[in-house]
Parts: C-alpha cells; sequence; structure tokens
C-alpha cells in the first residue's frame, strides 16, 4: 500500500490569522466616555424620580376611590364625599388625539414626500426649515390662532358637518356653537405634531436604497410606482414610529387645549359642540385650587398619562429599531 503524499511545493500557504487590534484608549475619551455615562444616568435618575414622586402622591386618592377613578366620571370636589372620576378627561385626550392623527399623518407624510423626492433641489431646504419652524413655535400661539381665528374661519365647515352629517353622533349639534370644541382641539394638536412626524418620516425614507428606487424607474415605472414598491415599504416601520411619537405628543399637549376648549369632565361625544375634557387641561385648570385629596386624584391623572406616553415612546423606538424587509 502506497501513501500519496503531495509535493512540498504545492502546499496552500497559511492562512492569515486575524489579530484583534484594541484600541487605544486616550484621555480625552476616558473624559468623554464618563462625561456620557454621568449624563445617562441623570437622564434615568430624573424618569425614576418623576416617577417615584408621581406613585407616593398617588396613593391617598387610591385608597380613597379606588378603580372608581378610572371608571367613573363624577367629578366633585365640595362636600363631605368627595368623588373623583377621570374616564370623561380620559375619553375626551384619546378623542383629541384621534382627530390629531387623523388631520396630521396624512399632512406630514405627503410633506415627507414632497421634501425628498419630488421638490426642487433649492426648495428642499427651505422647506426643511418651514417644516423645523413649526416645532420651535410655541403652544401658546397655536392656541390663540386656534381659539381667534381658526374657530371663526372653521364655522361655515363644521356647521355643514352639523347638518349633513348628523346622522353620526360625532357631528350632532344641538346647541349650533361650533366652538370651544374637540374638533377644533384635535385640529390644532394634529398641526403641532406634523413637525415631529414629518422629520422622522424624511429621514427614513432618505435611507430607501436609491439603487432600488432608480432599478424601479430604470424597468419602466412611475414615480408614484417607484414610492409605493420601494420607499414605502422600507420605511413602514419608521413611519409607524413617528405616528406613534405624535401620538404621544398629542396626548401630552396642555396649553393650547386649555386656551380652546370649555373643560368639562364628563363624556362628551359630540366633537362640533363645546365641551370636553384632557388630562394635561385638568391638571393646569385644577391644580393650584383643590385640597390635598383632590390634588392627589390629579397625580392619579398624570401618573396615568406619564406611564402612557412612556410606554408610546418605548414602543416607537422599538419599532423604528425593528430590521427592515427585505425589498422583493
Amino acid at each position: 500500500m502506497t501513501v500519496m503524499t503531495a509535493p512540498a511545493g504545492s502546499r496552500r500557504p497559511a492562512e492569515d490569522v486575524a489579530i484583534p487590534l484594541k484600541p487605544s484608549r486616550t484621555r480625552a475619551d476616558t473624559v468623554f466616555l464618563g462625561t456620557l455615562l454621568v449624563a445617562s444616568c441623570i437622564v434615568l435618575l430624573a424618569i425614576v424620580a418623576i416617577l417615584y414622586f408621581l406613585a407616593e402622591s398617588s396613593v391617598p386618592a387610591l385608597r380613597y376611590a379606588g378603580l372608581h377613578l378610572i371608571t367613573s366620571e363624577h367629578w366633585a370636589q365640595t362636600g363631605t364625599h368627595q368623588q373623583f372620576g377621570l374616564l370623561g378627561v380620559l375619553v375626551g385626550g384619546v378623542m383629541i388625539a384621534a382627530i390629531a392623527l387623523i388631520v396630521g399623518v396624512p399632512v406630514s407624510l405627503s410633506t415627507a414626500l414632497l421634501i425628498n423626492e419630488y421638490a426642487p433641489r433649492r426648495a428642499k431646504r427651505w422647506m426643511t426649515s418651514g417644516v423645523d419652524l413649526l416645532a420651535v413655535l410655541p403652544s401658546l400661539l397655536y392656541g390663540l390662532w386656534g381659539l381667534k381665528v381658526l374657530g371663526q374661519q372653521i364655522y361655515g365647515f363644521t356647521r355643514w358637518l352639523s347638518v349633513h352629517a348628523s346622522f353620526i353622533p360625532l357631528f350632532r349639534e344641538r346647541d349650533a356653537t361650533y366652538g370651544n370644541s374637540i374638533f377644533i382641539c384635535g385640529i390644532v394638536v394634529g398641526i403641532m405634531i406634523i413637525p415631529i412626524v414629518t422629520s422622522v418620516s424624511r429621514e427614513v425614507m432618505a435611507q430607501a436604497p436609491r439603487d432600488a428606487c432608480e432599478a424601479a424607474l430604470a424597468l419602466g415605472g412611475t414615480k408614484w410606482g417607484m414610492v409605493t414598491d420601494v420607499i414605502l415599504p422600507f420605511s413602514r416601520n419608521g413611519i409607524l414610529g413617528a405616528v406613534l411619537l405624535g401620538l404621544g405628543r398629542a396626548l401630552g399637549e396642555t396649553i393650547a387645549v386649555l386656551l380652546i376648549l370649555s373643560q368639562t369632565n364628563v363624556i362628551h361625544l359630540n366633537i362640533l359642540g363645546p365641551g370636553g375634557g384632557q388630562i394635561p387641561a385638568l391638571i393646569a385648570n385644577n391644580f393650584e385650587s383643590v385640597n390635598a385629596l383632590a390634588k392627589s386624584a390629579l397625580t392619579v391623572s398624570g401618573l396615568l398619562l406619564f406611564v402612557t406616553i412612556l410606554a408610546i415612546n418605548f414602543t416607537a423606538r422599538r419599532v423604528v429599531g425593528r430590521p427592515r424587509m427585505a425589498l422583493q
């Protein structure tokens, strides 16, 4: 039996062994890293401190009313037997946020697509600056504009809705005033969430692979076909995260709602008439003029709002960071 051996010259050269390199850390790097860690810890400690304060201050009201704080809409601060019901403001806040999303999301996505895909290069910078300008305007200005201008300009449209869409209970208005309503608040808050939804959506759409976009156009597709087949599927997670961030912004708006809405603590299903409620406006309107037990009940509402917005923002971050589907 013979054993075949390869010639000495035919041996494969040894493979290169990758030697891991340890990055050298300078003193400046160490200081910068420590600064980042300290800043992150401060943020986390602030969140924990706020949550602890809200939870501790909510204990008296929770012991007094229990689940009736959430299941009841009756709010009475006088008398020996006080009642604190938050159901009305919870429903009102959800209705305002829903109207805001209906108004703001289509405008935001359209603006993001316009800036990224359709606008001339010179106009993109001005349009981006205009959207960013909406984000820095104080909420007070939005509230004053909605109260003094929008409420009068939209009177004809709200009246038309109450006449031609009165078969829907939401649009059935009997007082015929059409002011200080959930509908106007929803429109104003919808305009206020446009900058954040537009900015996040625009950044996500800009990351769509340009080679796939150009290939779709090279195969004879239209611009709209490229948007619907490439950009929107690629940006779906980011757009959903932007909408969730806008929802959190809409739920937490205070000053604009406080100026426009005629605050009531009962469920107000008619969105065209005056009346309705929201948690931030309820707290801002009553916190300094109530007793200790009522303040505790208001703190419970603040705790609910804090946990809700924190959960929405956390979900939005998870959705945005989810791996994108490969383009077919």
